[in-house]
């Protein structure tokens, strides 16, 4: 079988060698992968598999043999290049938010709305949610099959590596400085985050939200089902990889902790780990590196009729980014709604 010609665009920052990674991990069905970045970036080295490869400049890189497009350079290179890269043949499937409310472009999570991704010809284009809402909505959605979600309060705990490779470097960097008595200096996040947390993620909108909270309430109805209320409380925690979210759950139909357990034990891309006892539930640390959305401390809340709480984590620059955009090529592959360019000509 022939393989694909894949793109990486953003293959030096976090998410672009997670991709790089979870391609070669999954053995993805690739004859070429082309590591893509800015002019700064360019000669960067980078790891797939065995290979090494050098950065090459996105905006020399012809695309015309590209059939796979994987995207994380941000939305202000996204809105330039995707519909261009599109037009060019290739599918891009991107990771910023420049395209995930456009009507248009399907926004996918593959254990979830796989079927929309037919809808990809539109524009070429295919986004992939907000690192929060993807292990969201991998939770939601089996319990949402059997009981009907009405509401969802969720309040989440997301590690710096979701702002990037500066978002490490400044972690670390000011937990240095406490430890060595050193200045702090702030330049990433608008508070200190060593040894702190910090209730703003993204821009402060009019109604007082955060577009990290607004993206997850669209991100949540585009996906699952638009008639779910949604509210959200992000917050930013001194944790290098890894978000976590405590999620309030309200059912039109009654619904208990034990048949949720069940349920979500069965569910694709979920990982139950839920014993009533110190440790009996997973926490960032150990969801590093990993490819599940792992669910614990599922229980009822007696305060509302049919509601149910649980804790959900997830590999951010995994689940969250990279893997999920690894799935939707594979999904395309899989439902054969793509075939090789080489194998065309």
């Amino acid at each position: 079988m022939m393989g694909y010609n894949v793109a990486i665009v953003g293959a030096t920052g976090n998410v672009g060698r997670a991709m790089l990674e979870i391609l070669e991990e999954r053995r993805f069905p690739a004859d070429e992968v082309v590591a893509l970045a800015s002019r700064r970036s360019i000669g960067v080295e980078v790891s797939y598999g065995d290979t090494i490869l050098k950065a090459k400049a996105l905006d020399h890189y012809d695309f015309s043999d590209v059939d796979i497009c994987l995207m994380s350079a941000g939305s202000t290179v996204s809105k330039e290049w995707s519909p261009k890269i599109a037009a060019a043949g290739a599918v891009v499937i991107d990771n910023s938010s420049c395209w995930r409310y456009d009507a248009e472009v399907p926004l996918i999570v593959p254990e979830v709305n796989a079927d929309a991704i037919a809808d990809f010809h539109k524009k070429g284009i295919i986004a992939n949610p907000n690192c929060s809402t993807a292990q969201l909505v991998v939770a939601l959605k089996p319990l949402h099959d059997r009981a009907k979600i009405k509401r969802v309060v969720v309040s989440t705990y997301q590690s710096v590596s979701g702002a990037g490779k500066e978002g490490m470097d400044e972690l670390f960097a000011q937990t240095k400085a406490i430890y060595t008595a050193s200045d702090i200096e702030t330049k990433k996040f608008p508070k200190r985050i060593a040894f702190n947390l910090i209730p703003h993620i993204d821009v402060f909108m009019e109604d007082g939200y955060t577009k990290e909270e607004w993206k997850m309430m669209v991100e949540t109805k585009k996906i699952l089902d638009p008639k779910i209320k949604l509210t959200a409380t992000c917050v930013r925690v001194p944790v290098f990889i890894g978000h976590s979210e405590a999620v309030n759950i309200e059912f039109e139909e009654p619904l208990s902790a034990d048949e949720a357990r069940e349920i979500l034990r069965m569910a694709p891309g979920c990982l139950v780990i839920d014993k009533r006892e110190p440790g009996g539930y997973v926490t960032p640390y150990e969801s590093a590196g990993e490819d599940a959305t792992y669910i614990s401390r599922i229980r009822e809340d007696s305060t509302v009729e049919n509601g149910l709480v649980l804790w959900c984590v997830s590999d951010n620059l995994r689940k969250g980014a990279a893997l999920n955009a690894v799935q939707i090529a594979e999904c395309l592959i899989n439902r054969k709604l793509i075939q090789a360019k080489k194998r065309a000509a």
